[in-house]
Formats: C-alpha cells, sequence, structure tokens
C-alpha cells in the first residue's frame, strides 16, 4: 500500500476570520457546507453522508486562525486541517486546506474540495 502524501490548497475568501473559523469548527457550521451530518460527542465529531458515519478527533485549534482533525479510520500521522491566513500584501483572508491523499488521487481529491469550499463560499456570502 502506498503512502500518502500531504497536499494544500489555497482559497482567498471575502470574510472576516471570525466568521470563517465558526463554519470550519463548529457542528452547525460543517453541516452547512461539509457534510450531511455533524454532530460532536465528548469531543469526537461524527460526520454523515448518505448514511455513512465518520469520526475524528480535533488534535489541535486556534480560535479564528486553524482547526485540525484525525480521522478514526486513518493512520495516527494523517489529518485534515483548515487554516485561516491573512495575504500580507492584499490583507485578504486566504482559507488553506492540507489533507493527505495516495499521489495519483491527489487531482480527485482536489476537485473535491474545490465543490465543497464552492458551496461554503457560497453559505457565507463570498
Amino acid at each position: 500500500m502506498s503512502k500518502k502524501v500531504l497536499y494544500t490548497l489555497e482559497y482567498p475568501v471575502r470574510c472576516s476570520p471570525g466568521i470563517l473559523y465558526e463554519f470550519l469548527s463548529s457542528p452547525s457550521g460543517l453541516q452547512e457546507w461539509f457534510a450531511d451530518g455533524v454532530d460532536e460527542r465528548d469531543g469526537v465529531f461524527i460526520f454523515s453522508w448518505d448514511g455513512t458515519e465518520e469520526k475524528a478527533d480535533v488534535i489541535e485549534a486556534e480560535e479564528n486562525k486553524l482547526i485540525r482533525f484525525h480521522w478514526h479510520s486513518q493512520p495516527k500521522d494523517e489529518y485534515f486541517e483548515f487554516r485561516i491566513d491573512r495575504s500580507e500584501v492584499t490583507n485578504q483572508t486566504i482559507l488553506v486546506i492540507s489533507d493527505f491523499a495516495d499521489k495519483k488521487d491527489i487531482k480527485d481529491q482536489s476537485q473535491l474540495w474545490e465543490y465543497q469550499v464552492k458551496d461554503l463560499f457560497h453559505r457565507i456570502g463570498s
């Protein structure tokens, strides 16, 4: 089995870091754009899509800047992360997504993120 590699995607967004962070870190915010359903019990996020569930722990969080999740079903060193940066040149908010995928699947995974981020931007009015 091939080892997955880390890749990152960046999206400029017209939204304050505080509002964006709410959509990236709360069950209600994530349910708006990321999954069909999101619940949190005892610090474990439960994401559901089409009747299947995936559980993830928050392994790092910094309000209005970063949230990193680890899927229970994935190796310990893999995660997905939402980071909120600010462009020094334009002062624009930048959403940076980091995730792991097999090299051959990065293009498909990136397209899936693109689709989901478009839905996120629609929800926040960006």
